[in-house]
């Protein structure tokens, strides 16, 4: 070790590593590299992988080849300002082939006679002779010996920095530092793995190798496997903290906090489900089994309830409910909008309206005396169901709150939980979400959590039938929608956008300016609102009643609207993505998607599930602004082709990538550095089936062998994740 490394260490600033400086320093900043040990562990985000050495007569035209020899002849040309050819000849023993660069002139002084190098590239026949137009060169010693190109790693570059220079103080650092590494997985945790990860199908040739071998192999790999065998002891690794941490969460959760048992009987359940006139889906009765066991512990529930668009995730949670009803607590239920909330409100004084069960709803349209009678009736146990958003829950005072159920809060992850207590116990917490989760994120952004899963859909519900239509359609289909308002049916036509400009609007529906264009003449309009509006009222559907809606207006107004269109009063809804969650309107069985390709998949499952609310027959048509990338198509393509959301939830996470769902904006996780949970989902299993199993044999991970592997959790996860010094 020499002096420089070892006054190193993985906190020493990056720019004291020798070769880099206080400038380049800085530049490091950018990518988030501030110490030696930044540097240490930022891994390469690619690879090159040069074609193995071939001789001269092995060489094939347009075939990638690699070639070791001499640099005999060299030429530097210079044809005009800026312009230049340089070639040289590269030769062994098995013959000679001539490489040339340019508008590269110093290559004249790196290219000498006599160097040796290894040259890689598309060799191309030139005449008589193999020509290498741009090379990748590495220069060798005489004593090189070659028995394959070296694999080399491509890691992230911010302006100023080169990818050399970041090989070269890549390695810097690992000749400082990996000697002195503590190993946080012992050999006996790597093996179990290593039997795991190939009883799951993968190849490895060897068990996970130990720190420093690992680093040494990420950064510098001697073969392929050599590199499959670091890269899956880091993804491994970084995948089982995450686990632990959130294996810890949940421990904690039935260990630390204290709630009211809310006990199920056969009577009360039967009392219950009798209110619902309805048959009950398999789906939901196993749901309901899950939540009354987790609500008659002693400690919080914390369950996620997932299901498809209609799947009927309402009723499983008035379930719960009423569950806590019957044990003389209270239960809130909160929604992302007024709209939605309302809508809950409705549906709940329908469902109970011959029972005891006394309801209120606190919204931002409540004068301040309603506002303040209500909660002075919660605060007295004079309500035993509370509905509202969840910005106007929160300081709420309960009498007995026993159950919070959250209504599509999986956009907010972990750090978002609502935290809501009555006289210091905590409330069962229920949380629904209408957007089927894949399986990877609902083991990461909601691995503290467990998960009930309603696939089937109640009986009686029509179909709906997608199509992904065409410019020249558009005719043709509006005739088809004038075809179903004649049958008395109702549609919705979705716009991404309020208005072209993007400018807020004042206007309601039907106050449009009379100098208003009535044609959708460009991409912009496509996407809006106020001109699909325009056309359809005054030139497609003149004699229909056709209005707007979308989230600029007023909440009365969104509300007298979708009271209009539910009495049928409304023929044509023209609106935004304000209709995607919550509103029931079965007699609504014909949609239209404008500039879809500015939706997820997910977010286009939910509006078509607008359409499927009743027993008639729904058809929904996307159309695009106009020519697409082949990845956007192919993405409409999925919606077109299949109805089930959990498909479509895999499908657009594959697509679009991980990507920001497990960053620290939408989940409250830090960001994976290595680990991809799309490409390393079978290493995400195994680590999450690992760290349970340590986490039930040893809580707070005491044991001295877990020393380096419990600093690593809390220091990661402990503050993010509310985890103390010990879970």
């Amino acid at each position: 070790m020499t002096d420089a490394s070892a006054q190193t260490s993985l906190s020493t600033p990056v720019q004291y590593l020798p070769g880099v400086g206080p400038t380049r320093g800085n530049r490091l900043k950018k990518l988030g590299l501030r110490t030696v040990g930044d540097l240490l562990f930022c891994f390469p985000r690619d690879y090159e992988f040069p074609a193995p050495p071939k001789s001269v007569d092995q060489l094939r035209d347009g075939e990638p080849a690699s070639l070791v020899g001499t640099i005999t002849d060299a030429e530097l040309v210079s044809r005009s300002p800026g312009k230049s050819i340089f070639g040289a000849v590269v030769e062994n023993e098995s013959g000679a082939v001539r490489i040339v660069f340019f508008n590269q002139p110093f290559r004249a002084e790196q290219l000498v006679f006599d160097r040796r190098v290894m040259i890689s590239g598309q060799p191309k026949l030139n005449g008589l002779r193999w020509e290498f137009v741009h090379p990748k060169v590495t220069f060798l010693d005489e004593q090189s010996e070659i028995d394959r190109p070296e694999i080399l790693p491509i890691y992230p570059l911010t302006e100023g920095v080169k990818q050399h220079e970041m090989r070269a103080w890549v390695t810097a650092a690992a000749d400082a530092l990996v000697d002195s590494l503590s190993e946080a997985l012992p050999e006996t945790l790597r093996q179990e793995a290593t039997e795991a990860l190939r009883a799951g199908g993968m190849n490895l040739r060897s068990p996970l190798p130990d720190v420093q071998t690992a680093l040494r192999a990420i950064h510098r790999p001697e073969d392929r496997d050599a590199l499959l065998g670091a890269r899956t002891r880091f993804v491994f690794q970084e995948l089982l903290v995450m686990q632990l941490a959130l294996a810890m969460r949940r421990r904690q959760l039935t260990t630390s906090l204290q709630s009211s048992p809310l006990t199920s009987s056969a009577l009360l359940d039967a009392r219950i489900t009798n209110r619902f006139p309805f048959e009950l889906t398999g789906d939901q009765r196993a749901a309901m089994r899950e939540i009354a066991g987790d609500m008659g512990r002693q400690f919080p529930m914390n369950r996620l309830l997932q299901g498809d668009v209609g799947s009927g995730k309402t009723v499983v949670a008035i379930y719960a409910m009423m569950l806590a009803v019957g044990n003389s607590h209270q239960a809130v239920l909160m929604a992302p909008t007024e709209v939605l909330a309302r809508q809950h409100y409705q549906t709940l004084c329908r469902m109970l309206a011959d029972s005891r069960v006394r309801i209120g709803l606190i919204c931002g349209s409540l004068t301040a005396g309603q506002r303040r009678d209500v909660m002075a009736k919660t605060a007295s146990g004079e309500l035993d169901l509370l509905v509202g958003t969840q910005a106007l829950l929160h300081g709420i005072e309960f009498k007995s709150l026993g159950l919070c159920v959250i209504d599509e809060q999986h956009k907010f992850g972990v750090r978002q939980r609502v935290a809501l207590r009555s006289g210091g116990i905590d409330p069962h917490y229920l949380v629904m979400s209408a957007t089927p989760i894949p399986r990877s994120v609902a083991m990461t952004v909601f691995g503290d959590v467990e998960l009930t899963t309603l696939r089937e859909k109640p009986p009686g519900r029509g179909s709906v039938k997608t199509y992904l239509g065409r410019p020249e359609w558009q005719r043709r289909w509006w005739d088809f929608v004038r075809q179903q308002l004649n049958e008395g049916r109702q549609g919705f036509v979705v716009a991404p956008r309020v208005s072209a400009s993007g400018a807020n609007t004042q206007q309601g529906p039907g106050e449009l300016p009379d100098d208003a264009e009535t044609e959708l003449s460009s991409e912009e309009d496509v996407s809006s609102v106020e001109a699909v509006f325009r056309q359809l009222q005054r030139e497609t559907f003149p004699d229909r009643r056709v209005a707007l809606l979308h989230g600029q207006l007023g909440n009365e107004e969104k509300i007298r609207l979708m009271n209009e269109f539910a009495e049928g009063e409304i023929d044509l809804l023209v609106t935004t993505t304000v209709i995607e969650v919550g509103i029931d309107v079965p007699n609504a069985t014909v949609m239209t998607i404008l500039g879809a390709q500015q939706f997820g998949l997910a977010q286009l499952h939910q509006l078509r599930g607008r359409v499927s609310r009743g027993t008639h027959t729904g058809h929904v048509c996307v159309f695009t602004d106009g020519q697409q990338p082949p990845q956007e198509y192919e993405r409409l393509q999925v919606f077109e082709s299949t109805d089930d959301g959990f498909e479509l939830a895999e499908a657009d996470f594959r697509l679009r990538g991980p990507g920001d769902v497990l960053g620290a904006r939408q989940s409250g996780l830090p960001p994976l550095r290595i680990a991809n949970v799309i490409e390393d989902l079978d290493i995400l299993h195994v680590a999450r089936q690992i760290a349970q199993r340590l986490i039930d044999e040893d809580p707070n991970l005491d044991d001295a062998q877990w020393t380096a592997l419990k600093a690593q959790v809390l220091r990661r996860y402990g503050k993010r994740l509310d985890l103390g010094d010990a879970a």
